[in-house]
């Protein structure tokens, strides 16, 4: 039998919104197996989703740039939100960024690319020796396309670039660039907005796909539903599931586009764009997106309710 700890309480009731009795119950339940657990909530009908993103617990700036048919994010964390305010912290970014514009995302080769007569892992140095906090190149990936546009947007930018949130979505065609750019800037702000897990049901993970009807089927088996209904109604829970989790079938958060569906709207704008348009892939970093952070206050609140020291 493994051993509920205060924390893994905390984890669970912070990503489902269910209370810390139940999560321990959950846990309990499941052996301490942390998705098991969320299932567990979601047949009782105790958490409705569990779609919340990974705790963000590191600071820092996500940079993102793109150039014609390519574009890059990076992510650089800090101890600190104050260093993001730094303009040395920014430029750094920026600079890193360009990097991996220039010589791909593997973050060592990032770090041995020279700028000037530096490399990269000796810019960084430096800075955390001016700025006096430990700073890090987390991770760096990109996008690219042969006919067509790479877009981006940050969220919360600080300075052009670079934020708490970038994404880049590629967008391959033989239309007008200047139209394709902006439609592709406006797919990167949904992008941002809803946070899809694939681009279409394809692209889906088979295991969370299963484990959604299993989800589905339990939950009604336990309302004594027979078979047959269940089974049809899992098929149509998963035709919701797919709307609220893969871009092309998501509906538009642009008003202009009245409720279509990303696919919809893409197939609406060719005639604009003057050909065909697809949407080859998408990439959304958030700032210290499953990295967790401290918080021993409630970590004391919950070992309290869980009856440990």
């Amino acid at each position: 039998m493994a051993t509920i700890t205060a924390a893994m309480v905390k984890d669970l009731r912070e990503t489902t919104g269910v209370g810390m009795m139940d999560c321990k119950q959950a846990l309990s339940e499941t052996n301490g197996d942390m998705q098991a657990a969320i299932d567990w909530l979601r047949k009782k009908g105790l958490s409705k989703a569990a779609k919340k993103a990974g705790r963000v617990a590191a600071e820092g700036l996500i940079g993102a740039l793109t150039a014609g048919g390519k574009g890059v994010v990076v992510e650089v964390n800090s101890e600190t939100d104050f260093v993001a305010r730094n303009g040395q912290f920014q430029g750094l970014v920026k600079m890193i960024a360009q990097v991996a514009l220039d010589v791909g995302t593997d973050v060592e080769k990032i770090k041995a690319a020279k700028i000037g007569n530096v490399t990269v892992e000796t810019a960084i140095a430096d800075a955390i020796a001016t700025i006096g906090e430990n700073m890090t190149l987390r991770r760096a990936a990109s996008l690219e396309v042969g006919k067509g546009v790479v877009s981006s947007y940050v969220h919360n930018a600080v300075v052009e670039g670079a934020g708490k949130m970038g994404v880049i979505v590629a967008l391959e065609s033989a239309g007008k660039t200047d139209e394709l750019a902006t439609l592709g800037k406006q797919i990167a702000m949904h992008v941002a907005a809803t946070n899809p897990q694939a681009l279409d049901p394809a692209g889906l993970d088979p295991a969370a796909v299963k484990r959604e009807k299993d989800v589905l089927a339990d939950k009604y088996r336990q309302q004594g539903k027979p078979e047959n209904v269940i089974e049809k109604i899992v098929e149509s829970g998963l035709k919701t599931y797919y709307k609220e989790v893969c871009l092309l079938e998501q509906a538009s958060i642009h008003a202009e586009h009245g409720g279509k569906s990303v696919a919809q709207a893409l197939k609406e704008a060719e005639g604009k764009v003057g050909a065909p348009i697809k949407v080859t892939g998408f990439l959304r970093y958030a700032l210290g997106e499953g990295i967790e952070r401290q918080e021993t206050d409630f970590a004391a609140e919950v070992a309290a309710v869980s009856g440990q020291k």
